[in-house]
């Protein structure tokens, strides 16, 4: 029996999970928000209770310490050393990192150079590995990649229709994110089907403040939304998706407050998608309470949300000529009714239809009609538990 962490470290956060192996037990998880805000936030949840408190933390490594003296604190370990296995979550691999990795010196100074395929996410994942290293320098320490479940894309799908020398000389390419999820869902979704995961196709739509969609065919990632960055694909939370290149050099030709094209990325990362369309918030919850309202920006938003998701769906439609069942997850698609309402009602013609009891109850598993030739299904991602297993694969 091992005690394994999975750890998924943003840049103000920190979300972990405490697991006993290979039983796959999860004992607790937990929650560091703000970090290097005021009114720092923690939770700590496990035996059905939560334990939540306010305080100022500075930075990753104070996040981590407080972290190992909540596990004693709780009685979740006696010793630091019972900890024998950390999994850390890193966005982006490149072409360099095709699967799961144990840390070493060299495998951290690659990662430093591979952030900019991921500059919202590899830097934050980067801090809480190092934070862990001081405190835990002997511990199973493995990188588990969120494009990892992507190297599977053929050629052509992968590829962007620039010249080669780019694509050689500076591995310009698509690679994909939340592969870690994606390849949780289908595995899941093939459980509920009743069917092996080598025999079914599927549309996989990771639907959070970030989002991607991924065509799915005998268990690997044909296709996948996000490109180069995670900024590409959909419309996201704060995050542009998809748009004409040549809106960037028009920009900054015409905006005098642009100074550079670092400027202009930092504002299709941080402050477009529905947050820049609504002007009132990244959060679904919001734009829906404000679309109840009458809010014209919040409606522009929504309707510009699902219309981007739903070209995508169609489009992985026809990259499988055909599809058995299209998976919802993540934080929008595992909770919002009228997301997964209004997505399924336009793609009709490919033969899907919900059950609306079931689509309101957004149970974990099948929420389409008998009678739907294309099932829909609600299943929670568990990328921490995804990680864990990861890190198990390394202690044999």
């Amino acid at each position: 029996m091992y005690k394994t962490l999975a750890i998924n470290a943003g840049s103000s956060s920190l979300k972990w999970q405490l697991f006993e192996m290979p039983e796959e037990k999860m004992l607790a998880k937990g929650l560091f928000e703000r970090i290097g805000l005021p009114d720092s936030k923690s939770t700590v949840k496990f035996d059905g209770d939560s334990h939540e408190r306010t305080l100022d933390i500075v930075d990753h490594r104070q996040a981590v310490l407080l972290l190992m003296d909540e596990l004693i604190h709780f009685r979740l370990i006696h010793d630091f050393r019972e900890i024998t296995g950390i999994g850390h979550r890193v966005v982006a691999g490149g072409e360099y990192f095709k699967s799961s990795t144990v840390i070493s010196p060299e495998v951290l100074e690659k990662l430093q150079t591979l952030s900019y395929l991921a500059p919202l996410h590899n830097p934050a994942n980067i801090l809480g590995i190092e934070a862990f290293q001081r405190l835990l320098p002997d511990t199973l320490t493995v990188a588990v990649f969120d494009t990892a479940f992507h190297t599977t894309m053929p050629e052509e799908a992968f590829r962007y229709p620039i010249p080669t020398r780019y694509y050689e000389e500076f591995e310009v390419r698509k690679y994909g994110a939340h592969g870690t999820s994606h390849k949780y869902v289908a595995h899941e979704a093939a459980r509920v089907l009743g069917k092996p995961l080598e025999e079914l196709k599927l549309i996989t739509a990771h639907v959070g403040n970030g989002a991607s969609i991924t065509a799915i065919e005998n268990g690997k990632s044909v296709d996948t939304s996000m490109g180069f960055t995670p900024l590409a694909g959909v419309m996201m939370g704060t995050r542009a998706g998809d748009m004409d290149a040549s809106v960037l050099p028009y920009l900054l030709e015409h905006d005098d407050s642009l100074e550079n094209a670092q400027q202009l990325i930092d504002i299709l990362n941080n402050q477009s998608g529905i947050l820049g369309v609504s002007e009132l918030s990244s959060d679904m919850r919001d734009l829906e309470a404000a679309m109840e309202r009458g809010d014209k920006k919040a409606i522009l938003a929504y309707r510009m949300f699902v219309n981007r998701l739903k070209k995508y769906i169609a489009e992985y439609f026809g990259v499988l000529n055909g599809a058995d069942a299209l998976v919802f997850t993540a934080g929008i698609g595992e909770n919002d009714t009228l997301v997964r309402q209004d997505i399924v009602k336009e793609l009709s013609w490919f033969g899907m239809a919900l059950d609306p009891e079931l689509n309101i109850q957004g149970a974990n598993g099948i929420i389409s009609k008998l009678d739907s030739k294309v099932k829909v299904l609600v299943i929670p991602t568990n990328e921490e538990l995804m990680i864990a297993r990861d890190v198990e694969f390394f202690r044999k």
